[in-house]
């Protein structure tokens, strides 16, 4: 078949149909209000999607769909700590995007900057200088641990991962990384090398050559490994951790581990590497979790709540010394988006929400607030819960069971609670709402709590 036939064939390709369902769509996105025809049709659309052209083991996966997969929960709108779905039911936010949501959904100055800058210029000309990068990269150098100075930007946690596994590489050429077990720092091959959960790693072995995983909080361990490491050649280059897991289940370090682990770094002339794509920006009581230890590290990963729960938004933020081998080739590691001016306009208005809020502090208090009432309810249920643990606004709830866990994070969810607690991993559900919930919803959400364990010990 000649070219020109293949052409003039794609040509009579008919879109009349799919533009006329496009025009329908985008005729959704611009209603304030929806009908309860359009809730039907939307709901519907959905459902049907992700189990035609999506991924219909999500329909499995989301609590929100009923077992003969025909009605789901789809949410619609946000504001504050709160969001609808479709049918105007609200929901009290304590998953937060899994943490995107710090400064709350929607938040008005993040909705300005980013409104104010997409009426001027939206993504960059790649080549002239843009200036938002450049003022963010000056703010975060005076907001970070230590001599944290140089940042490179990027769109989300797993690309500042690979960012700084990339950094360290190309600092040292020591091959090895030490990793913890439970740990998570994203799905791509080289933040899936650090990443410890084995569901995730098998299918995709081997992995990138020269990851070790111990236990997180064994600084015992991680001697031993530094030590052995460097009898066999194999000196270690760095160290990546999270100062609280989340993903593993709202693990805290025991006391004072943070600080041998960097002793440990300095002794062995390792890097130290924190992933705060989770913890950072007020999550935990002060604006990175390393404020909160006192350690700094020499590699600071941030994103989630980093583009103000507006834009997909990251960075990777290092020491001159560690950074200055990307100075000679800038372009060894590039990004097309990462640095964009929406997402560094979203990034510069959330740390001002965050300092003149007063929100790592708000979060702190906050915090220490919701961990009490939760452990005064689930002193009342020792056959269900075995732990509530937590720092600031990032708590943990365990249960003994994942189907104690699901049950309790399903029925929270039918009164207007939405956790991270899901059918895949429920035994411990993570608690993080917007750092600006209120203490009401706060109240509402414990009052939730009692009342749906109080449900599931009668049955």
């Amino acid at each position: 078949m000649s070219v020109e036939t293949t052409n003039k064939d794609l040509d009579k390709k008919d879109y009349t149909g799919v533009n006329e369902y496009i025009k329908k769509v985008l005729s959704m996105i611009e209603k304030d209000e929806i009908t309860k025809e359009d809730a039907e049709w939307i709901t519907r659309e959905t459902v049907d999607g992700f189990r035609e052209h999506v991924n219909p083991g999500f329909l499995d996966y989301r609590k929100s769909v009923t077992k003969d997969k025909q009605f789901a929960a789809v949410e619609w709108s946000d504001s504050g700590s709160c969001f609808k779905d479709v049918n105007g039911k609200e929901y009290i936010d304590c998953l937060g995007g899994f943490g995107i949501y710090n400064v709350g959904h929607r938040n008005p100055k993040v909705m300005k900057a980013v409104t104010d800058q997409l009426s001027r210029q939206a993504l960059h000309s790649q080549d002239l200088l843009d200036p938002l990068r450049a003022m963010l990269a000056k703010i975060l150098a005076e907001i970070t641990p230590g001599d944290l100075k140089y940042s490179f930007f990027v769109n989300s946690g797993t690309e500042s991962i690979e960012a700084a596994l990339k950094l360290a590489k190309m600092y040292s050429d020591r091959t090895t990384f030490i990793a913890t077990t439970r740990a998570f720092h994203g799905k791509s091959l080289g933040s899936l090398s650090a990443t410890a959960k084995g569901v995730f790693r098998k299918p995709f072995l081997p992995m990138i050559q020269g990851f070790r995983h111990i236990p997180f909080g064994d600084i015992e361990m991680m001697r031993k490994t530094f030590g052995s490491c460097a009898l066999v050649g194999e000196d270690v280059n760095a160290v990546i951790l999270e100062p609280i897991q989340g993903e593993g289940g709202v693990m805290l370090p025991p006391d004072g581990y943070l600080k041998e682990v960097r002793a440990l770094c300095d002794e062995f002339g390792a890097l130290l590497i924190f992933d705060e794509v989770q913890t950072g920006m007020g999550r935990t009581g002060t604006m990175f979790a390393a404020d909160g230890y006192d350690v700094v590290p020499d590699i600071l990963c941030l994103a989630k709540a980093f583009g103000g729960g507006i834009m997909p938004a990251g960075a990777v933020v290092a020491t001159e010394e560690v950074f200055r081998s990307l100075f000679p080739n800038p372009f060894m590691h590039t990004t097309t988006f990462g640095g964009n001016p929406l997402a560094c306009a979203a990034a510069i208005a959330t740390i001002n929400v965050l300092i003149e809020e007063k929100l790592p502090e708000r979060s702190a208090e906050v915090g220490e607030y919701l961990l009490g009432k939760l452990r005064n309810v689930a002193e009342n249920f020792p056959e269900q819960v075995l732990e509530i643990r937590g720092k600031g606004l990032l708590i943990g709830v365990e249960f003994h069971t994942d189907e104690i866990g699901y049950e309790v994070s399903k029925g929270l969810f039918d009164n207007g609670v939405l956790v991270a607690g899901t059918l895949v991993n429920s035994k411990t559900f993570r608690i993080e709402p917007p750092l600006t919930i209120s203490i009401e919803e706060v109240d509402k959400v414990v009052e939730t709590f009692k009342l749906v364990l109080e449900k599931l010990n009668t049955n």
